[in-house]
């Protein structure tokens, strides 16, 4: 097996392991620690911490600690939180989850930034061109990695499910599911009760021994990787501490970044979308709370194989048939569901928008990756903390809002959201497109004046 490909493997199954714990519990925290609104603070204060590592620590951890140690590092941090709701409380949740929210963005950054050398490395020595290597690299790990909500919440179902209590949905409740809930006016009464605390301990043993897994997975059979281009920039002239740290904000500069900064920000915004509203207004408020993690093994399920579908595709149809794709879908999902009276003699619907969320989801995931590695080849690290850094953002802006509209609200929110992403997404290919087409002199030319003008 080729080095690259077997690289790729490695890191795409430690977050499959990683991220089946995870994954799991952070779609259990509202439910298992409603008490005050803990669960909810827990998940709003990690995506706080990880906005405000996306700003600092990726360059630099990277820089400093290389790739494969800044993933085992960052991994460490998630084991941390496992371990921390084995006594759930305000004094090791958020301790815990302020540690993870840190790790989160150096573990995405780093992850983007060694499949990106690990796809340009390998489409030299073949060669085949980068962005088309880089693309398949990602729609394989996406492939694996998707999987693991499926592998999670089936875990957290089956152990759960061994004590299962059911209630009759009332009609009354049913009129203000879906895009009818304002303000969680009609709290549902069919869901499952708490399960017991063997269960939990059983589900958390189960989680953290998978992260443990991980890191050591990555530990071992990881191999180091530098950007040649990097050492070569380093050996002439290395990077101060400063200069590294705030490189994210420096890439900023570039008027390509400023427009795509929209597109992380919607993907934020639609994951915490499904995550928060459409598990809680549509699937637990219709069918009840042990529905939810079938529904969102579908969006996993279709998640994971759309994207390795997406990494072959694109070198035939290019990026910007599959965001006109993702959009589409999403477009049409929103208005349907602000139409839409969920009902329970309706199962598959609820399963078809699921499947029809992650299907568009893969188009995010997998496409803004490879497009912040080849726009922002030069400076990887700091494009890939700024992805990180502006979809925590739409993520700490959703779940901020989330109790206080009504979800035909956050609906239109997220269409206009998703209406001016692609314009901003249309006007950097525009731009790319035009540079594509001036003279090779006249472009080196621009390129040196813009450098010698940053420095």
């Amino acid at each position: 097996m080729d080095r690259s490909l077997r690289n790729v493997l490695v890191v795409s199954l430690g977050f499959l392991l990683l991220f089946t714990a995870y994954g799991g519990l952070q779609n259990l925290q509202s439910s298992l620690y409603s008490e005050e609104g803990l669960g909810v603070t827990v998940l709003s204060t990690l995506y706080g911490a990880m906005l405000l590592s996306s700003m600092f620590l990726p360059p630099l951890l990277i820089r400093t600690l290389g790739c494969k140690w800044t993933i085992v590092l960052s991994m460490s941090c998630y084991v941390t939180f496992s371990l921390g709701n084995f006594y759930a409380s305000w004094y090791t949740l958020i301790p815990t989850s302020v540690l993870l929210g840190l790790g989160a963005a150096p573990l995405w950054s780093a992850h983007s930034t060694y499949l990106t050398i690990m796809g340009s490395t390998h489409a030299k020595k073949a060669g085949k061109a980068g962005k088309d290597v880089v693309n398949h690299y990602f729609g394989m790990f996406f492939l694996i990695f998707q999987s693991s909500g499926v592998w999670g919440n089936l875990i957290s179902s089956l152990v759960f499910g061994q004590t299962p209590t059911q209630g009759a949905i009332p009609e009354e409740q049913l009129l203000s599911c879906g895009a009818s809930d304002c303000l969680m006016a009609t709290v549902p009464t069919n869901g499952t009760q708490r399960p017991s605390q063997e269960l939990i301990y059983t589900l958390l043993g189960i989680y953290t021994g998978s992260g443990v897994l991980a890191v050591l997975l990555v530990a071992f059979f990881l191999e180091p990787v530098r950007d040649n281009q990097q050492r070569s920039e380093g050996e002439k002239k290395p990077s101060s501490f400063w200069s590294t740290l705030l490189s994210t904000f420096k890439l900023f500069r570039d008027k390509r970044l400023r427009f795509l900064v929209l597109l992380p920000m919607y993907s934020g915004f639609e994951q915490a979308f499904l995550a928060g509203d459409y598990t809680r207004s549509y699937a637990t408020c219709a069918l009840g709370i042990h529905f939810v993690g079938y529904v969102m093994i579908c969006f996993s399920a279709t998640n994971s194989l759309c994207s390795e579908l997406y990494g072959r595709l694109s070198q035939y149809t290019g990026r910007i048939a599959l965001y006109a794709l993702g959009a589409v879908t999403h477009f049409s999902c929103i208005i349907a569901l602000l139409l839409w009276k969920p009902n329970p003699d309706q199962l598959a619907v609820f399963f078809v928008f699921s499947g029809l969320w992650g299907m568009a989801d893969a188009v995010w995931q997998t496409q803004n990756n490879v497009l912040f590695g080849v726009l922002f080849e030069k400076n990887k690290e700091a494009a890939f903390a700024n992805y990180r850094l502006w979809e925590a953002l739409g993520f700490v802006i959703a779940f901020g809002y989330s109790t206080f509209l009504c979800v035909n609200v956050k609906l239109y929110i997220l269409l206009g959201v998703l209406c001016l992403t692609m314009v901003a997404y249309g006007i950097v290919e525009y731009l790319e497109a035009k540079n594509l087409t001036r003279p090779l002199a006249v472009r080196r030319e621009a390129e040196e004046t813009e450098t010698q003008t940053k420095m």
